[in-house]
């Protein structure tokens, strides 16, 4: 099923790619969006994940670098059943994560150095672990090429105005209306692919870190902290917003009324409702069942204050 939406996904990009072409230039422009369309799904399957690191400045680290951060992702996967994905670092204020990547054996998880001194380790488990459910349900190959034909669309239109030939070049309200609605068609599509996809990574994600309240705490504050903190280089770029666990922008302009994430209220509701399931206390975190590591037997995790992820 996760081809088939991607799939489906890339022609709808490629169709859209194709109508504004044709609107900025004609039979020829269509031809010329179609190639430019073709040869974005190409090479966006094979390096959309390296964009959508460098779009966001994120460093690889390893063991030796983030000793606590990489140790817990790795315990995730082994739980998860999967390969240990690369992990990265962004050097970013407000909290927020996500996942990116053609396949599980092609795989990278960013964390904010924000979301690193907000969280708990358990509330950072939960995240991370969503973030590999994410990866194990090949989530991250749809939202990565999702994020760069969103963005080539965009480049298109712009470029399509200013370059197009004086003949084919359509009337000030018709670029307008471009410039305005391709870009919107492309966020609309994107909607389509991640409001549904988040439950179900919300869900797996908790069934991986072995306590679903872990991550419903950690959603809670990182929507306070998304809403208070500014990302600018996710407002330079919205077309990676829907990665993100929660969605990065502001809510300027029409971000807030075009969102690609559900509610965090809804989200954190069906995550209480599946820790009541289990049979684990919603109030405070659980332990039946839960993941522990070496780090969880620290007073870093028993007070639940955010720890020294340097």
């Amino acid at each position: 099923m996760n081809y088939v939406r991607t799939f489906v996904l890339m022609a709808g990009l490629t169709a859209l790619f194709a109508v504004v072409g044709y609107l900025l230039g004609g039979p020829g422009g269509m031809l010329v969006a179609l190639a430019i369309a073709t040869a974005t799904n190409l090479f966006s399957y094979w390096n959309s994940d390296r964009l959508a690191l460098a779009a966001h400045n994120a460093q690889e680290v390893d063991e030796a670098s983030a000793p606590e951060l990489y140790g817990m992702i790795r315990d995730l996967a082994a739980r998860a059943n999967m390969p240990m994905p690369r992990v990265y670092l962004i050097q970013e204020d407000q909290p927020n994560a996500f996942a990116t990547g053609r396949n599980p054996q092609n795989a990278a998880v960013a964390a904010t150095t924000g979301i690193l001194r907000t969280l708990t380790y358990e509330e950072l488990a939960g995240v991370m672990a969503h973030e590999l459910a994410h990866i194990k349900n090949h989530d991250t190959l749809t939202m990565t090429i999702t994020a760069t034909m969103a963005g080539a669309i965009s480049s298109l239109t712009t470029f399509g105005m200013v370059f197009g030939s004086r003949e084919n070049r359509p009337g000030l309200i018709v670029q307008i209306l471009i410039s305005v609605l391709a870009p919107l068609a492309a966020m609309v599509i994107q909607m389509a692919i991640s409001r549904s996809r988040e439950y179900e990574a919300d869900r797996l994600g908790g069934e991986i870190a072995g306590n679903p309240v872990w991550l419903a705490d950690a959603l809670a504050k990182i929507a306070g902290g998304v809403a208070h903190i500014p990302n600018e280089t996710a407002e330079a770029k919205p077309a990676t917003a829907h990665m993100f666990i929660i969605n990065p922008l502001s809510g300027r302009g029409m971000d807030s009324l075009f969102s690609t994430h559900p509610d965090t209220g809804n989200r954190i509701a069906a995550l209480m409702e599946q820790a009541r399931a289990k049979g684990l206390g919603t109030s405070g975190v659980g332990t039946a069942g839960g993941f522990t590591s070496q780090a969880s037997q620290s007073p870093w995790n028993s007070d639940r204050t955010p720890g020294p992820w340097g």
